[in-house]
């Protein structure tokens, strides 16, 4: 841990700061009904004085759509969101720069969601647990709430079927499959916002293999952090989003 905060000392004193963090499993704690997921109050007030620090940005980085984000979030300008691994950007009043806004699909991607929708209702349907989250650019199989058996059946036939359709790209979590009709990642969006704000460095926060695209984007300066177990590419690991929220109290500490 004592690395870590020397870490952020020293991210503190950087002209244009970039903070990036997912939402579940970083800001909010996991829950099982993924509508009732609401940021820690101490994560909550932090990130909201953070984004109204002068020189610094903070950027909520997840998978959930956009409008979903923006209702478990409480969030909006000038905390920036970005939904669906980077496949939407809310860019209200072109405050980061003219970033671009929920992605358009043309013709060709909106038959092929339109079909891997169709596909993937049809392998879910009447199995228990397990939900559709639908986004602008794919769909998500959520999982969390089946039981294994079922858990393994359906992400099997997913996987097998809906999937493996021409131009589907797949991105494993935990306990959800996101299967999208464009290529999207955290770690693209997370270049995108380095480029477009001019950032000198970066945190960035993540607790899912989703984040590992992000982590692999950092740089020389950046400080990357992994929330809770598994495998990483981050430089820095806590424990949970109690801890998280402990982590960034010091950067607005260090910030101000």
């Amino acid at each position: 841990m004592a690395d870590l905060l020397d870490a952020i000392a020293e991210l503190g004193t950087a002209p244009r700061l970039l903070v990036a963090l997912d939402f579940d499993g970083v800001l909010a704690p996991i829950v099982p009904v993924p509508s009732d997921a609401r940021p820690l109050p101490a994560s909550a007030a932090t990130v909201s004085a953070l984004a109204t620090t002068p020189g610094t940005t903070v950027a909520l980085l997840s998978g959930r759509g956009l409008a979903d984000l923006a209702a478990v979030s409480g969030f909006a300008a000038p905390v920036r969101l970005v939904g669906s691994h980077g496949g939407e950007f809310d860019d209200a009043d072109g405050a980061v720069g003219g970033l671009a806004g929920p992605a358009v699909l043309d013709d060709a991607q909106r038959a092929r969601l339109d079909l891997l929708t169709a596909e993937l209702r049809a392998v879910v349907d009447g199995e228990p647990g397990v939900a559709l989250e639908y986004k602008p650019t794919g769909v998500a199989v959520h999982v969390r709430n089946a039981a294994p058996d079922v858990a393994t059946r359906v992400l099997d036939a997913v996987r097998a079927g809906p999937a493996a359709l021409p131009g589907v790209e797949t991105t494993p979590g935990k306990a959800v499959l996101d299967l999208a009709v464009l290529q999207v990642n955290k770690g693209i969006a997370l270049d995108v916002l380095r480029q477009r704000l001019r950032a000198d460095a970066v945190l960035f926060a993540g607790d899912d293999v989703t984040d590992e695209t992000a982590f692999a984007r950092l740089r020389t300066g950046d400080v990357g952090v992994k929330v809770g177990d598994g495998d990483t590419a981050a430089t820095h690991r806590v424990a949970d989003p109690q801890e998280m929220a402990t982590i960034l109290a010091h950067l607005l500490t260090a910030r101000r």
